[in-house]
């Protein structure tokens, strides 16, 4: 089986969001079909056909031909990205055998132009580990791959500490369209950052997409919309004028819904100002069904003294009436960052200020909320939980 096969390296390119220039490729196994047509060649490396001795063989040599080739026509300021499967690595018997620095050595490549991508794969992460540390011994930088799907994967973070972070494309692309997959690229974008990995978005292939991968602070973005994997390399310039464009559209939009978040964010700090200088007399909470709260997206209010304890009950909003519900009488808000970033600005002399939290979905309302905290009087604090703007 092994010898009918003749596979060989396509490379697609990797475009720096920042710079528009092709920074990179990832190397991708390819062969011929019975009508000549080039076509992926990845269904070999799982086939039951033939055995993992043969799959790691053809590996390589598909390896060996992206490597050469890489280090004769690529960018000398490119990077080759190969793709190793995790499943792979823990079969390894010695780790101490490295076949991917020998290529390195043989062909006299810089070993800080290669980054080892390992794929989605069941592995034993301290074994994983072990590797990855001889791989970056040796000046390799390691990428994780089509993170986010399979299992184990904050584990495989963990034993990884990857320089890339690879979004895998089927989460992409359902987080592009927003909903709870939207939600997740957001946290993975935060992990990148606290991480110091860099994030790269994979099956780009539409203008929206482009602009959610920049959305979610991406520095690497791949796919059709640049381009498809080809035999050869690419000018690093390609496709920069067209990047150069998307980013100025990107700017375009999204000045516009800034501009609408902050006018919006600047009516619901002047009502809850507004609101604390109601409530600093007996009120009456039918007087302010008037108010523009509906159009604000405030749903509750309710207050707390300073040692974070609620000491009324949630006054709700809901189908332009108010309501009251005590059942929250007495919950101790104080560990929420809102409450005590308001009494550190105190501190600091910082008063008058209006202190947000991050977005977070409401248990009750099933809304992305939230919430606002001001200073009431010295013996307590308004927090207002209202609709998050988009």
């Amino acid at each position: 089986m092994q010898a009918k096969l003749q596979l060989f390296p396509y490379f697609q390119p990797i475009i720096s969001t920042a710079s528009g220039q092709i920074v990179g490729y990832e190397a991708l196994a390819r062969q011929h079909d019975a009508n000549g047509r080039v076509v992926s060649a990845g269904a070999w490396f799982s086939s039951a056909d033939i055995d993992a001795k043969q799959r790691t063989e053809l590996d390589r040599q598909v390896r060996w031909q992206a490597l050469q080739k890489f280090a004769e026509h690529a960018d000398p300021n490119s990077f080759l990205a190969i793709n190793i499967s995790a499943a792979w690595i823990d079969n390894l018997r010695q780790l101490n055998a490295v076949p991917t620095v020998r290529m390195l050595e043989e062909l006299n490549i810089d070993r800080g132009r290669v980054i080892v991508e390992i794929s989605d794969a069941p592995a034993d992460p301290q074994k994983l580990k072990q590797i990855v540390q001889r791989y970056r011994k040796h000046g390799l930088s390691v990428a994780i791959g089509d993170f986010g799907a399979g299992s184990s994967q904050l584990e495989r973070l963990i034993a990884v500490q990857p320089d890339i972070i690879k979004i895998d494309m089927r989460l992409f692309k359902q987080a592009a369209k927003g909903g709870i997959a939207g939600d997740i690229m957001q946290v993975l974008s935060r992990l990148g950052k606290r991480t110091g990995a860099r994030l790269t978005c994979e099956g780009v292939e539409t203008d929206e997409e482009f602009w959610f991968g920049l959305d979610c602070g991406a520095q690497y973005m791949q796919g059709f919309l640049f381009g498809k994997a080809e035999a050869d390399f690419k000018p690093a310039q390609q496709y920069q004028q067209h990047i150069a464009s998307l980013r100025g559209k990107f700017l375009k939009q999204t000045l516009v819904r800034e501009e609408r978040k902050i006018n919006a964010i600047n009516t619901l700090k002047s009502l809850a100002y507004r609101l604390a200088e109601a409530l600093q007399d007996d009120f009456n909470l039918n007087e302010l069904v008037s108010w523009n709260f509906a159009e604000s997206g405030v749903i509750r209010f309710y207050l707390c003294n300073n040692l974070g304890d609620q000491i009324s009950p949630d006054f709700n909003f809901s189908a332009n009436r108010w309501f009251t519900d005590p059942r929250k009488i007495g919950f101790n808000w104080s560990w929420r960052p809102y409450f005590f970033q308001l009494l550190a600005l105190e501190h600091c002399g910082d008063r008058d200020r209006i202190v947000s939290s991050e977005r977070y979905r409401d248990f009750e309302t099933n809304l992305l909320c939230k919430t606002l905290a001001l200073r009431l009087d010295g013996d307590r604090l308004l927090l207002v939980d209202t609709v998050a703007v988009d």
